[in-house]
């Protein structure tokens, strides 16, 4: 059974049609442009955020004491250990730019055709996360995201999973791009004091903008790059292809 599964995961899918895979595209645009919809799904990326947080501290080997996600689509992920170093700094970095790099190592999963790698390690991070999940509604929200992804993965034909896996790996490129300019926008109205851009300043004596900037930077060339993966090779400027292929 083990064989087979791991042959069933191996094997590169298809990708949806070309025009699908530009619908896919603009549908999360949409979505992340209109501030109803928006709020709605922001979520989603709350839980990259966080969990971009979560792993970094793992890495850096501090001590995780729980992560909580709250119903106005912010989050807390709490950690112990050193309050500087180089451990709080990565830790504090990784929140706004792991959104971004997930999706774009999703792009690079959906665009060798390995969706199903991709949907099943998504499962694995958010079952990874609902063991430090801190909250009911951080749990509940965990279950649920990732009972739809169970069901969609398992119970779906080959053609819906590659639909399901562009629009979220679409949606965290583009989504992952807008909470640096809603965070820029609170920090410019004095209300984002504790922001992971302002605890960064504390730590690195660097200027909170200068991190947001960095997160920016991460987030747009994420974006490009994704977005260079994914689209048809003949809908793209022939500069960009130029400088981005080896």
């Amino acid at each position: 059974m083990l064989d087979a599964l791991w042959k069933e995961l191996a094997t590169p899918q298809a990708p949806p049609p070309d025009p699908v895979i530009v619908a896919c595209g603009l549908v999360v645009l949409a979505v992340v442009l209109h501030p109803t919809s928006w709020q709605i799904t922001r979520g989603l990326i709350t839980i990259a955020h966080e969990g971009g947080h979560a792993l970094a501290a793992l890495l850096s080997r501090r001590k995780l004491a729980g992560i909580r996600l709250h119903s106005d689509t912010s989050g807390v992920t709490l950690t112990k250990g050193k309050p500087t170093g180089l451990g709080m700094i990565a830790t504090a970095a990784a929140g706004y730019v792991a959104p971004s790099l997930l999706g774009l190592g999703g792009a690079v999963l959906a665009s060798a055709g390995y969706v199903r790698v991709l949907l099943w390690g998504a499962l694995v991070l958010l079952a990874g996360m609902l063991l430090l999940i801190r909250n009911v509604f951080g749990a509940v929200s965990l279950l649920v995201v990732g009972g739809v992804l169970f069901a969609l993965s398992w119970f779906t034909p080959d053609e819906v999973q590659g639909v399901v896996a562009y629009l979220g790996v679409w949606f965290l490129l583009v989504g992952g791009v807008r909470p640096i300019f809603e965070l820029q926008g609170k920090r410019r109205r004095g209300t984002a004091g504790n922001s992971d851009a302002d605890q960064l300043a504390r730590l690195t004596r660097i200027p909170g903008t200068v991190w947001v900037g960095f997160f920016l930077v991460v987030a747009a060339a994420s974006l490009v790059y994704g977005g260079y993966l994914l689209l048809p090779a003949d809908l793209l400027p022939r500069g960009l292809v130029s400088a981005l292929v080896p």
